[in-house]
């Protein structure tokens, strides 16, 4: 009884984990630029990950584990990673969209930017 009744939450979670999946992958297609499209996936795919990693771990609690570690791997290494690419993509010149309100790094948009490697290691 308590077997399937953990076998379905369990495939709820994997469920509620491909639908962050198909919302990343609708980010993707939507967003304007390059850092909303970055946003997008890093988080839906982080919560798409962690909730097929909790279903799993329902489904097979022999695992769960293995999967607790993978899970705070996820957590810690997601969303530094889309940050870094983020910032070199700025210091690379890449222009964020033109209806963006907020500037995070201070230049003004219409700044021209020269790429080297002192902008990428110094800022």
């Amino acid at each position: 009884m308590i077997e399937n009744i953990l076998q379905y939450l369990g495939m709820a979670f994997v469920f509620i984990g491909s639908l962050f999946f198909l919302f990343g992958t609708l980010g993707l297609l939507r967003m304007p630029d390059l850092y909303n499209r970055m946003q997008a996936s890093t988080k839906t795919t982080t919560l798409g990950v962690l909730s097929f990693l909790v279903g799993i771990g329902l489904m097979e609690l022999q695992w769960i584990i293995k999967l607790l570690i993978i899970a705070l791997f996820v957590v810690l290494t997601a969303p530094v990673g889309a940050s870094a690419l983020a910032r070199a993509s700025y210091n690379a010149g890449i222009k964020l969209w033109e209806k963006s309100i907020v500037d995070k790094y201070g230049r003004r948009k219409n700044d021209t930017i020269i790429f080297s490697l002192s902008n990428v290691y110094t800022s």
